[in-house]
């Protein structure tokens, strides 16, 4: 099943910090993964593409956790199960995005496209 799209949101959320960046850097508004210190920018080019390819990557596998979340949540086994409309609420998702990945999470748990 494709990923289903991302809800697009007024407000951009602020990212979680990341574990390896230690917090007084991630403070520093002009600091991001000592990028600003690279000068030359061949090395620069190659460093910031590794970031961005783990950031994706990062970005795929929480978009899958989420999606087995939210179909843990829904499953109608549950006493405790949640709506589509309080897990949209929750995410911050809209409640066709929340069916959505509901879905997708059912699908990941079956064993149909988790990596």
């Amino acid at each position: 099943m494709a990923e289903p799209e991302r809800p697009r949101t007024e407000q951009r959320m602020r990212p979680a910090p990341l574990l390896f960046e230690p917090a007084e850097a991630a403070a520093d508004p002009e600091h991001f993964f000592d990028l600003e210190s690279i000068e030359d920018p061949r090395e620069l080019l190659d460093r910031a593409t590794e970031l961005t390819h783990a950031f994706r990557a990062a970005t795929d596998r929480s978009i899958e956790f989420q999606a087995i979340a939210a179909a843990q949540l829904a499953d109608p086994r549950r006493f405790d199960r949640l709506t589509p409309a309080l897990i949209a609420e929750r995410a911050e998702w809209t409640e066709d995005y929340a069916k959505k990945m509901v879905e997708f999470g059912r699908d990941l748990l079956r064993g149909g496209g988790a990596r």
